[in-house]
Formats: C-alpha cells, sequence, structure tokens
C-alpha cells in the first residue's frame, strides 16, 4: 500500500490535489472521505491562525489544529509562523460563513500529524529507507520532514563520509532526499542517517583510476597534508600545497588507489573558488529497508559498517 503522509510539498502540485482545490462541492467530498490535501499557507494572523489558499474558497487552520504539540507548549509558536508562503497538509473538517458571507473551509493540520504518527512514524524501525524534505539546516544537522510536517534529524557526521563543514555543503532547504532510520528512542522520536544510501569505499572508488585528473573539493588542510572530496562517500589525501583553502574547488591527480587501507593518494594540480550548486545525491540502495551496510573493503584493515537490524 502506498504511503499517503508525505513531506509537505509533494502533494501540492498533484492532479489529485488540484481537483479537491477546484470547488466547494470538491473539498466536501474530500472531507467525507477524509482525504489528506495541501495548500499554500498565505498569512499568519495575530492570533496565530494560518490562512490557506485553497483556490475556490479561503481556509483557515485555527491555532490549535497547527501542529501536535502547541496546545501542551511542547512546540512553539516559531513553527506556525514558519509556515507561512509554504505547503501544508491538512484535512477539512467543517464550512463556516465568513462576514462577507463568503465560504470559510475549517481545516487541521494536527489531526493529520496524529495520523502521520499513529499509521506511518509508529511503524518505522531502523534500516527502514523513507522519503524526506529538507526543511532547514543548523552547523551541527539537517532537520528533515518525514510526513506531514514531522520533523527528524540528520546529524552532520551522518550525512557523508566525506566530511562537511556544514549540512549546506550537501544539500539546499525544500530538497527531497532519502535517509535511513537509525534509531527510535523511548518517547518515538527518530535519529536518522544518510551516508549508506551514498555507497561503499569500493562503489565510489570503482569510477576512479590511477592517473587520470579528476575533479574535487578540499575539505580540510592539515599539516600532514590535504583532505579532498571526489565523491560524497569518497575522499582522499594530497600532498600540501601553499595557498588552498578549505571549501575550494580542485583538481587533482590520482597517484594511487589502495583498497587495503582505503586511501587514495593524490597531487592537487589547481585549487580555485567557485560558487557550484551541490548535484543531486546518487543512491545506491534501491530497496526500502537495509539491515547492514559496509563501507569497508573485504581486504582492508579496518572495518567500518552500520548495523540496523539487532536483536
Amino acid at each position: 500500500m502506498t504511503n499517503p503522509y508525505k513531506p509537505e510539498g509533494m502533494l501540492i502540485h498533484s492532479p489529485q490535489n488540484r481537483l479537491a482545490l477546484q470547488s466547494v462541492q470538491a473539498l466536501q467530498d474530500a472531507m467525507t472521505q477524509g482525504r489528506i490535501l495541501e495548500g499554500r499557507t498565505l498569512v499568519c494572523d495575530s492570533g496565530h491562525n494560518l490562512i490557506v489558499d485553497l483556490g475556490c474558497c479561503r481556509g483557515v487552520i485555527p491555532r490549535s489544529e497547527t501542529v501536535l504539540g502547541i496546545d501542551d507548549g511542547s512546540t512553539r509558536d516559531i513553527a506556525i509562523i514558519s509556515r507561512v508562503n509554504k505547503p501544508v497538509s491538512f484535512v477539512v473538517t467543517g464550512f463556516s460563513k465568513g462576514s462577507d458571507g463568503s465560504v470559510i473551509a475549517m481545516l487541521s493540520r494536527k489531526r493529520v500529524q496524529e495520523l502521520c504518527r499513529q499509521q506511518y512514524a509508529e511503524t518505522l524501525r531502523p534500516g527502514d529507507i523513507i522519503d524526506a524534505r529538507v526543511t532547514h539546516m543548523e552547523s551541527f544537522g539537517c532537520f528533515v520532514d518525514i510526513g506531514c510536517g514531522i520533523t527528524s534529524l540528520i546529524p552532520i557526521d551522518a550525512i557523508s563520509v566525506s566530511r562537511i563543514s556544514h549540512p549546506r555543503d550537501r544539500f539546499r532547504n525544500g530538497q527531497i532526499i532519502k535517509a535511513v532510520v537509525k534509531a527510535v528512542d523511548e518517547l518515538g522520536r527518530f535519529t536518522l542517517t544518510h551516508k549508506e544510501l551514498l555507497g561503499s569505499w569500493e562503489e565510489n572508488a570503482a569510477r576512479f583510476s590511477p592517473g587520470e585528473t579528476v575533479a574535487g573539493i578540499v575539505r580540510s588542510v592539515e599539516p600532514y597534508g590535504i583532505f579532498v572530496e571526489l565523491t560524497p562517500n569518497l575522499a582522499g589525501l594530497a600532498e600540501n600545497r601553499e595557498g588552498v583553502c578549505p571549501g575550494q574547488h580542485a583538481s587533482v591527480y590520482i597517484k594511487s588507489l589502495i583498497p587495503e587501507k582505503m586511501k587514495i593518494k593524490l597531487i592537487v594540480i589547481d585549487a580555485f573558488d567557485a560558487a557550484y550548486i551541490p548535484p543531486e545525491p546518487v543512491y545506491r540502495i534501491e530497496d526500502d529497508h537495509i539491515s547492514t551496510w559496509r563501507y569497508s573493503p573485504d581486504c582492508s584493515e579496518r572495518v567500518v559498517e552500520t548495523v540496523f537490524d539487532r536483536e
């Protein structure tokens, strides 16, 4: 069965959603069927009620129906204000009349989140691969919407094997990505990871050969050398070169690949500033669950792996 609880923004332009917003009668039908819809928030009024563009009429999400946790204070009002000019998920709960006689659709986003938590989020287990939408980024990680505005964190060290200084080195706000459930705590909160979807050392190293000069990004400059990322899950070490700074793009010559040590020896040919847009992630796993992921080659002296299914 297809999961109906998608990250907000994935439903708004679908033909089914557009049809439901064409008329008041179509909205009434959607209410009867309990269908989840999406619309763009236009205003957060002084009472922190959300006004939603439905096309055929105005929609209102009362403050108490905007988000889980708003009633008991565990969610702050910034979670409401920040939805302005963004898509929101909702179900139609009823209709009323405005002072000018116009139809107003009463909506609930919290009810959709309750359903999403009960029927989707609570069924997730470590190793499940899910869709997520990037909502905002901090220096310590990337927050993503896993369904109907319910957010989880991907810590920065779980985004890729190659180290980055900030999640914006990988992602952009609003981007749809894949993530893996790494852990679920006793309160039902998720920790997510991303690097396991980007391939092993061997899978990434197979794209390169000694003697090639290829593109890379300087990730750190250390006393003993320069770490240059070739792909998000693969970096090599180059000899020091004066004037090279973290964040610069580079052209690098590949001297050798050493699988048993998971090392790549490089020479920096040139390093320069550039504002290239990070490419879309290339995912190596197409299933919806992963039990164990091993990054290191079988011949490696060091084992690097993630075990999701534990007894």
